[in-house]
């Protein structure tokens, strides 16, 4: 049987942030979030606990993103989202968001468990490919407009 104190330290020990959220209304308050979290956000639990995390998007996350997150949300459903957030130093970071309702006995949602991966050398090498990308299709049609010329 793992106790308490067992499993606190193993979720501290997850390299990813992992967090808590009871739904107040329209806001979901962390209630708990782990040591990795801290060093994801730069933020300490004493400064983000009983906030709703959206200040993390910093107003700049992709409101279709958003959408599906709340959607899910308000229908009691898992999600898992890519939001762009930023720091508490102001820099930005992407973050693979999997959240999963928790029920208590009366099947009435309690909570949502949040668990946080930073995506973000991911996110930067499809953008240095989707680059790349756009780069190769404007130099093959040079070369074909070269070789349509030369026809001529």
């Amino acid at each position: 049987m793992i106790n308490a104190q067992l499993l606190q330290r193993m979720i501290d020990a997850s390299n990813d942030g992992i967090v808590v959220a009871e739904k107040e209304g329209e806001d979901n308050i962390l209630i708990y979030v782990n040591r990795a979290f801290e060093r994801l956000t730069g933020y300490s639990a004493a400064e983000i606990l009983y906030r709703d995390c959206r200040f993390l998007q910093n107003g700049q996350s992709d409101p279709l993103v958003l959408q599906q997150l709340r959607a899910a949300i308000n229908a009691g459903q898992p999600s898992r989202q890519v939001l762009r957030n930023f720091r508490k130093d102001g820099s930005e970071f992407w973050n693979e968001l999997s959240i999963t309702p928790v029920f208590n006995e009366a099947d009435q949602l309690m909570y949502y468990i949040g668990i946080q991966k930073d995506v973000s050398e991911h996110m930067a090498a499809q953008r240095r490919i989707t680059a790349l990308e756009a780069r190769l299709a404007e130099a093959l049609e040079q070369i074909e407009a070269r070789q349509g010329d030369e026809r001529m």
